[in-house]
């Protein structure tokens, strides 16, 4: 039987409580069109457990892996081979059902992790600071903006259009609350960053710069003016950093003046994992630290004098007064922080350069050989190990085509930007280790069956 504990007049008091005639009234701002007017069409009352289980493996069965095909997809989620040390170490019950240490200092061994996950992305981002991370990339940069309107009590952000279109709708929906007014634009299809256009737009009003390092599009610019311009008006530059790896190879983010470096970690020691759960990674420069979102945990001594770890900072709605609160994230991703900080362990500053360039190496390599097919054009003048190519045709029905052959080819833009017809013929092509010279050539052949 159904478990229900409430009245019809529990639920009518609740609802006078706040305001609301309805039910539907705490739905109104989920698009008329998403919701259901009733049962899911095609789907059983009921079923036994044994059927439910053919029936899913059934539908699993049409799902293409992503190690069992050519895959060039990236776009903010990338496929890198993740040591099976990584998945055994995480596994281990102290670690595995580890959650957030309401009386910190006993959780010594989860604090001296999470100490050391910071150290490894601050170093990462070149920035002074790093917090215990987020929820994912995108979160992580709302918070940096929101953060920067604490600081500069400002309520203008500028969002480069090479900032990833799910990191904007991320903050677009936020900044409806906060009242924060999000000035962005849309990317155009050629090799120049929108960097001079920034430039230009930066004013008294500006609390912070958002550029994503590389941009959407793969492309990379040197940070260094924009966060000089930036700071000239008393305004914040907030990197995003959607591929951890390619700063391996890159100059950090703060190295260049980034306030505020954010971005995904999932690159290292998180597997794709059909869109999550992923680890949101952020660092700022020490005279911010106050008003940096999530826990900081810091390293001391005990009254005998031995190294021990602590939760130094904690401005989260959960541990001080609401309106205090610098967030109201209530935990971190901590068992995908743990996988982070063992592949970044297990790499090694070394490590991590042979890597990128590994990456790098084999992106100049399928975009030499993808740029020789006729119909296709490379827009990049610079990138890391994502770039993007224009294609004579739509792009979204090319994938499409691919796909059916059993090659992921990559994302159209007309995917991430629908409706944005100077960018349907773009399609993004990430290339990284677990890339071969096979994969490149049955995509270069596909293109060229697909383009005839």
């Amino acid at each position: 039987m159904r478990y229900l504990p409430l009245t019809n007049e529990d639920r009518a008091a609740m609802l006078a409580r706040i305001g609301a005639s309805s039910i539907d009234d705490l739905f109104v701002d989920v698009p008329e069109a998403a919701r259901l007017s009733g049962p899911i069409a095609g789907l059983p009352n009921h079923a036994s457990e044994m059927a439910v289980e053919r029936h899913m493996a059934k539908l699993a069965r049409q799902n293409l892996s992503a190690g069992e095909a050519p895959f060039f997809l990236g776009a903010g989620a990338y496929k890198h081979h993740v040591p099976a040390s990584v998945d055994h170490l995480i596994q281990r019950g102290e670690f595995l059902t580890a959650y957030t240490p309401y009386q910190p200092e006993i959780a010594q061994g989860t604090l001296q992790m999470l100490f050391e996950f910071q150290t490894q992305v601050a170093r990462l981002y070149g920035c002074d600071v790093a917090n215990a991370s987020m929820y994912d990339g995108s979160t992580a940069c709302w918070e940096a903006i929101v953060m920067a309107r604490r600081v500069t009590k400002r309520g203008k952000a500028l969002l480069s259009s090479g900032l990833h279109p799910h990191y904007v709708s991320v903050a677009e929906t936020m900044a409806k609350f906060t009242g924060d007014a999000l000035q962005t634009a849309l990317p155009t299809l050629s090799a120049e960053t929108d960097a001079e256009a920034l430039l230009e737009a930066i004013d008294r009003d500006t609390s912070c710069v958002v550029v994503q390092y590389p941009d959407i599009l793969g492309r990379i610019a040197d940070l260094s003016a924009i966060a000089a311009r930036a700071h000239e008006h008393g305004a914040l530059l907030i990197a995003v950093v959607t591929e951890p790896v390619a700063l391996g190879a890159l100059k950090a983010p703060g190295d260049m003046g980034a306030d505020i470096v954010v971005g995904e970690g999932q690159s290292i020691g998180v597997g794709l994992q059909f869109g999550g759960p992923y680890v949101g990674l952020f660092a700022c420069q020490e005279r911010f630290v106050r008003q940096m979102p999530g826990r900081l945990c810091g390293e001391t001594v005990d009254a005998e004098g031995k190294r021990g770890f602590v939760l130094t900072l904690s401005t989260r709605e959960q541990h001080i007064r609401r309106e205090k609160a610098t967030s109201n994230i209530c935990t971190n991703s901590g068992l995908c922080a743990l996988a982070f900080s063992i592949h970044m362990t297990l790499l090694g500053e070394r490590g991590l350069r042979d890597l990128a360039m590994l990456n790098h190496g084999l992106a100049v390599q399928a975009a030499e050989t993808l740029a020789a097919v006729p119909g296709v054009e490379l827009v990049n003048d610079s990138f890391f190990n994502e770039f993007t190519l224009k294609l004579s045709k739509e792009a979204r029905p090319v994938v499409r085509d691919l796909a059916e052959r059993g090659i992921l080819a990559g994302v159209s833009l007309g995917r991430l930007y629908p409706g944005a017809d100077a960018l349907a013929h773009g399609l993004i092509v990430a290339v990284t280790e677990t890339t071969t010279s096979e994969d490149i050539a049955a995509l270069a052949a596909g293109l060229k069956e697909a383009l005839a």
